[in-house]
């Protein structure tokens, strides 16, 4: 299942930053950030749960870059 969410980003490399993170999430198939549209693209695993799954992505976000937003 795929789905889009609004994200705040200062910058093109911070949101490579944050696609490396939510890539590297458990229950996320593939993520796509784009910088430009302030926009982030979640493909998730079969059978999890996408809720659960962006809290773990927020987290691992703001590991990177404590100044994103994805707005859940």
């Amino acid at each position: 299942m795929k789905k889009t969410y609004k994200i705040e980003v200062d910058c093109a490399n911070c949101a490579n930053k944050m696609e490396d993170a939510a890539r590297n999430t458990a229950g996320v198939k593939e993520v796509t950030v784009n910088f430009m549209t302030q926009k982030m693209i979640v493909d998730f695993n079969e059978g999890t749960d996408p809720a659960a799954v962006m809290k773990d992505v927020l987290s691992a976000c703001k590991k990177v870059e404590e100044d994103c937003e994805i707005y859940l």
